[in-house]
């Protein structure tokens, strides 16, 4: 017997029992194919703009360049920076959209998997360590571990590039 992943029809018989339109299954994994091309391409771009931002403060740092190939740095990580943000709106409504169709499905793997991944840095630090060193260093930890979206994280990445242009352009600047 095939399953319903693989044979359309009967995908649309399970469809058609659980009281789904004709297509919906096909819709669903057409949405999470689709969101994960955007996150493969927001990884082509990101080892795009780190190769680019690398090799700049490369030249930045060991030559004597001019203040504009830093002001160029600036511009490639504020370019960079945007297109994440973009990347990451993108992605956001597309797991809207598959959330939203899994609330239908008897299964609801991605809002699942969201939800447990958000839960699992969220231990409370006791009252009573609150003020101790143990209490310190268990709030240091949930702080570490606390849940942080892929696109919060690499947003910094562009940031720190920026800085060490300017930082450079100050340099230049100052001798």
């Amino acid at each position: 017997m095939s399953e319903p992943d693989t044979d359309p029809e009967a995908a649309a018989a399970v469809a058609a029992a659980a009281g789904l339109p004709e297509h919906y299954f096909e819709l669903y994994k057409l949405a999470v194919e689709m969101a994960d091309r955007i996150s493969a391409r927001r990884g082509t771009a990101n080892g795009f703009f780190l190769t680019i931002n690398t090799g700049l403060v490369a030249l930045v740092g060991s030559t004597t360049l001019r203040w504009y190939v830093a002001a160029a740095g600036i511009v490639f990580s504020g370019t960079w920076w945007l297109l994440l943000k973009s990347y990451r709106r993108l992605n956001a409504a597309k797991f809207s959209v598959i959330i939203e169709m899994e609330e239908r499905l008897p299964k609801q793997v991605f809002g699942d998997e969201y939800r447990h991944y958000q839960e699992s840095g969220r231990k409370p630090v006791p009252a009573e360590q609150a003020t101790s060193d143990v209490g310190r260093r268990a709030r240091i930890t949930a702080w570490t571990n606390k849940y942080r979206e892929l696109g919060e994280v690499e947003r910094v990445v562009p940031i720190v590039f920026a800085l060490i242009y300017a930082a450079e352009i100050a340099r230049q600047v100052v001798q």
